[in-house]
């Protein structure tokens, strides 16, 4: 394994899960980009946002806590789409991937939009 990296851990019965913040990071930014309306994810260099914890290239924030994972998205929409069905609609999508591919216990998925793009 690679040094430096951050891991989830999951305890199972049988021992422990493992997984990478990058893996989840790209399971949420896939997630989030499959949602009509988003145009891109916004990276740290990428704008005004200054998130409160260390944020990955793809533009996703993931807090462990003893009682699941907080996960903060940080993306660009369209224009000409409702900001708060987007956003609605990425939480959800980003929820029942991370759910469904890792088997953790998401407590939130927050969506912060950073900008419009126009194209």
């Amino acid at each position: 394994m690679a040094e430096n990296k951050e891991y989830i851990t999951q305890q199972e019965n049988t021992g422990s899960i493992l997984i990478s913040e990058d893996v989840v990071a790209s399971i949420a930014t896939a997630a989030a980009l499959e949602t009509e309306g988003v145009s891109a994810m916004l990276s740290a260099a990428g704008g005004d946002l200054k998130p409160s914890r260390k944020m990955s290239a793809k533009g996703v924030v993931i807090e462990p806590e003893d009682d699941g994972l907080r996960i903060t998205l940080y993306v660009m929409i369209r224009y000409g789409y409702v900001l708060a069905e987007v956003a609605g609609k990425v939480q959800k999508t980003v929820l029942a991937a991370l759910q469904d591919m890792t088997g953790f216990t998401i407590r939130s998925v927050n969506v912060m939009i950073g900008g419009i793009c126009f194209d």
